[in-house]
């Protein structure tokens, strides 16, 4: 049986190369690997995606459009890790846990559009409790998050790693730092329509000295809440249910909230790293509001993982090939 050949437009860069170190040990696919000083020329690059039954395209905005234009009318599958197309009506969203219909849609979809990190947890942990009649749609919704330094690609990982020490032996070189203050950020679109939120959300990006990992926190005041009484069971039992056949999405019941926090009270950004995990968390108590947790690798399932995650299913391997949960 003839492997899938596999080709990754943007092999050098931070998602790039932690795809191709994934994919570099499959036996059941050919990943075609363009070589290094000829990666920028659209010659090449336009015959290795001819030559491909699915291309990754990991680059930039711009260059994730050439490479389309590029590819013309090959018959080669593809899997756009860029922000522009997520919300494209031409193309499929790829995070398979949004539904099991969802799910089936990706597996058959010509083009699908690999989704952002930070969009993860707020839509996996917001739209069953929606859907289930739990949360008012039309509230105004917040999620505070921070990233590892990976998250802003090469010249952020450069800056971080290059930075000198602070002359404050405990201070790190480049401490933890709010972005995107404006309102702007490229993953509001995503997240407003996936999430069945009516509203965009308000967004709070940070950087943190860790080179991946990403926790996302969503407050949710008791007033969202579509009547009142609800605490983290009745919010852990509508999004196990919704992910009980989904490998890589695990709620934690509340009874078990202590044991992942480090000495009973701190939850740390790198507990999903490396992983295609990402783990969802219930917090406090129905009369104050409760904090909905999201934490997984921005690299893993927010990126790279997720985008082998969407490739199993587009060749019919099985999703969890090559993962780690």
């Amino acid at each position: 049986m003839t492997k899938p050949r596999i080709y990754i437009d943007g092999q050098e860069g931070t998602t790039g190369l932690r795809l191709r170190q994934m994919l570099e040990q499959r036996q059941d696919l050919e990943l075609l690997l363009i070589p290094a000083e000829e990666r920028k020329n659209p010659k090449k690059r336009a015959e290795f995606l001819a030559a491909a039954d699915l291309a990754i395209l990991c680059l930039p905005d711009e260059a994730a459009a050439e490479a389309l234009e590029l590819a013309g009318a090959s018959r080669a599958r593809i899997i756009d890790t860029s922000t522009a197309r997520r919300v494209h009506p031409d193309w499929v969203y790829g995070l398979p846990e949004i539904s099991p219909e969802h799910r089936e849609t990706i597996r058959q979809a010509p083009r699908v559009a690999n989704c952002g990190c930070y969009p993860v947890s707020f839509i996996l942990a917001l739209r069953p409790l929606i859907q289930a009649g739990l949360l008012d749609p039309q509230a105004p919704y917040t999620l505070n998050a921070v990233s590892g330094y990976s998250g802003g690609g090469r010249k952020m990982i450069e800056a971080y790693e290059q930075a000198p020490r602070s002359p404050r032996p405990a201070d790190a070189a480049l401490p933890l730092c709010l972005y995107s203050l404006d309102g702007g950020h490229k993953h509001l679109a995503e997240m407003h329509h996936f999430s069945q939120v009516a509203n965009p959300p308000l967004f709070v990006p940070s950087v943190a000295q860790a080179y991946c990992g990403m926790l996302v926190s969503m407050p949710l005041p008791a007033g969202h809440f579509a009547q009142a009484g609800i605490g983290p069971q009745q919010v852990w039992e509508v999004w196990q249910a919704a992910y009980a056949d989904c490998p890589f999405v695990r709620p934690v019941p509340p009874d078990k909230n202590a044991t992942q926090l480090r000495e009973g009270k701190f939850l740390d950004l790198e507990g999903c790293n490396f992983t295609n995990r990402v783990e969802l968390y219930a917090f406090g108590k129905p009369d104050q509001g409760l904090v909905l947790v999201g934490r997984l690798d921005n690299l893993g399932k927010g990126a790279s993982g997720n985008a082998v995650q969407c490739m199993n299913l587009m060749l019919g391997f099985k999703e969890t090939t090559g993962l780690s949960a």
